[in-house]
């Protein structure tokens, strides 16, 4: 049958929109490591610099991309999170654990709590919304940035002891599934509240806790044996760490579990295990983490419209001074207490509570099952997060030098 001259024109069309797309995004992700440069002289978060030229790219922007898809956003988000919680297992060690494990968890899980509930409160108060609708926004922004907290510490080069360093990152590493949880609670509570209660949730957070953990360390054990037992090259070695850690964490989501906290832990696993090509798999992973980060930051950037955000500014912004000032410190200081921790140690690592990918990844949730979705959780849960960037990001230096923490050099 003849091809007409209407299907090739929609065919060339097709075909000069991909390479558009192909053009956009290689340029996008170029212009991203000269401006994270850029972004050292300045101080500024690098992932706050990601945002920013995603929002430039986007509808609002000279960009003028138009992107609303939630469904491919949480997509692309969930692989995104995989590979970075990975990478971040990678690069704890077993000795960082052994320091700091158990306040952290204390953080990752009490502290998580904790600051959703002061959030939410205030939410409450100030938005006149009922408090369990409040908590939808408690509970996607108390975790913790573990790339934010992590480049940050690195840039700013303080002397901090080592437990406050091995608290921080595996904190980071750890909080994303509670508030996870929380977070799909709560939408429970909401749509299906005969059937969301207070027994189901602990069953459902133990599920997701305990299998999660239980996958992770099982699936770090076989990726380890395999890659020991297995004759592979290292481009080979490399496909299989990135696919394999892909299908763990899929797997622990289709089960019912946390495939965030699987991942994190196979990674931590992997990091403590010996095999052939090993640094050649953290150094891939180190930059396909980073590959990963670009794309999440450029992708929640072009996925928010600015214009729309302006109603909720002035709310959004007294909601992350709560979150910074009242809500962080007093969870911490709270979960740091038994341990012991110096008042210096906690208020530093409550001042370190950086916002990053997950609570404007966790705002996709109510929308993918709501098409007229009500945008204030998106819009506050991204100011929120810019805001936490802005400040806390660009003040970790002075609040060191301020409890007496210098720098190394």
């Amino acid at each position: 049958m003849p091809i007409g001259p209407q299907l090739l024109a929609l065919g060339h069309a097709h075909m000069e929109m991909a390479h558009e797309f192909i053009l956009v995004g290689g340029a996008l992700g170029v212009l991203s490591i000269f401006a994270s440069l850029a972004s050292r002289g300045l101080g500024a978060p690098v992932l706050l610099v990601f945002l920013v030229l995603g929002m430039l790219a986007g509808e609002d922007g000279p960009g003028g991309i138009a992107y609303s898809d939630f469904t491919s956003a949480y997509l692309i988000g969930s692989v995104a999170l995989a590979v970075i919680l990975f990478e971040g297992g990678l690069k704890t060690p077993l000795s960082m654990l052994r320091l700091a494990l158990w306040p952290a968890l204390a953080l990752a899980v009490v502290g998580v709590g904790i600051t959703a509930c002061i959030v939410a409160a205030t939410v409450m108060v100030v938005g006149g919304v009922p408090f369990i609708y409040a908590m939808l926004l408690g509970s996607a922004v108390a975790p913790t940035d573990a790339a934010a907290v992590g480049s940050m510490l690195t840039r700013a080069r303080l002397a901090l002891p080592e437990r406050v360093v091995a608290l921080l990152e595996v904190e980071s590493g750890l909080n994303d599934p509670m508030s996870i949880f929380l977070t799909i609670f709560v939408v429970r509570v909401i749509t299906e509240p005969a059937v969301a209660t207070w027994q189901n949730g602990a069953s459902l957070f133990l599920r997701e806790m305990i299998g999660g953990a239980v996958l992770g360390i099982a699936g770090g054990w076989l990726l380890a044996l395999l890659l020991r037992r297995l004759s592979l090259e290292v481009a080979t070695a490399m496909v299989l760490v990135l696919t394999f850690g892909l299908a763990l964490f899929g797997l622990a989501q289709v089960v019912g579990t946390s495939g965030f906290l699987a991942i994190y832990i196979a990674g931590v696993v992997m990091g403590a295990s010996e095999y052939p090509a090993r640094q050649a798999v953290a150094n891939f992973y180190e930059g396909f983490a980073w590959l990963a980060h670009i794309v999440l930051f450029l992708m929640l950037g072009i996925l928010v419209t600015p214009h729309d955000l302006v109603p909720f500014i002035p709310v959004s912004i007294l909601v992350a001074v709560v979150l910074i000032v009242v809500a962080r410190p007093v969870a911490t200081f709270a979960c740091l207490l038994p341990f012991r921790y110096p008042w210096r140690e906690s208020a530093f690592a409550s001042w370190v509570g950086l916002r990053g990918a997950v609570p404007i990844y966790l705002s996709f949730l109510p929308a993918l099952g709501d098409p007229v979705r009500d945008e204030r959780l998106f819009c506050g849960v991204f100011v929120v997060v810019v805001v936490s960037l802005v400040i806390q990001g660009w003040t970790i230096g002075p609040a060191a030098r301020l409890l007496g923490f210098g720098r190394t050099g």
